[in-house]
């Protein structure tokens, strides 16, 4: 799952996202209130965390224009403001929930959880190609209903195929999504875990769901055709 992250404080920024990361979501990170609204605009995210003190435009400005285009996706405040006063106003603006700097990870993570868990059947958590079935809420793969163990990468690299299924995703395109990196040279990397991938998802059964496409990239597929 991929979550925008609209705060301007580098250490905040780099601790939320760490955090976030090591819980196997990816993260895009905006400095400032329009670089913010400029990513929610051109992508789907499935949760925004935004701060209220962002330079240029305010954290409750782009509540109220994120709302304006997208009615469903979670979004949760991030602020030092603690009145009633404030948190009445995000709530109005479109918030849907509301934590108060400083808080410990393990409370936000919480709160990321409970509102994915919460938008599971309308945003399509559950992701289902041929007998593999991906929870994007828990981070749980099982084929023909048996739980299947991924590392971190591993989980982030099928589950970005996975939204993407039947569309060929090239090497450069995966690096920038499960990496944050754009380095050409680097790309082997790719095909090492896809390999690893492959030796948990597919070897153990007759289908295979992973595909290369040579010179381009790999796709994921319940077509049985060679």
């Amino acid at each position: 799952m991929r979550i925008l992250l609209v705060e301007d404080e580098e250490k905040v920024a780099r601790f939320i996202s760490l955090g976030l990361k090591a819980e196997r979501f990816a993260v895009d990170h905006a400095t400032d209130g329009l670089s913010g609204l400029e990513l929610a605009s051109a992508s789907l995210y499935d949760l925004l965390i935004v701060d209220l003190m962002l330079p240029g435009v305010s954290g409750t400005e782009l509540i109220k224009r994120v709302r304006k285009q997208n009615v469903e996706v979670p979004i949760i405040v991030l602020t030092a403001r603690s009145t009633v006063a404030d948190k009445v106003t995000n709530f109005e603006s479109g918030a849907d929930d509301y934590l108060t700097k400083p808080f410990a990870f393990a409370e936000l993570l919480v709160r990321v959880k409970a509102l994915l868990r919460r938008g599971t059947v309308n945003r399509g958590n559950i992701l289902q190609i041929a007998d593999l079935e991906i929870d994007r809420v828990a981070h749980q793969v099982k084929r023909t209903g048996t739980l299947i163990k991924l590392t971190s990468k591993e989980y982030a690299l099928l589950e970005y195929l996975a939204v993407n299924a039947g569309r060929v995703l090239s090497r450069t395109m995966i690096m920038e999504h499960v990496w944050d990196e754009s380095f050409e040279s680097l790309t082997n990397i790719v095909d090492v875990y896809v390999r690893q991938l492959r030796a948990k998802i597919d070897e153990p059964f007759e289908q295979k769901l992973i595909q290369t496409v040579r010179g381009v990239g790999y796709t994921i597929s319940d077509s049985r055709e060679e």
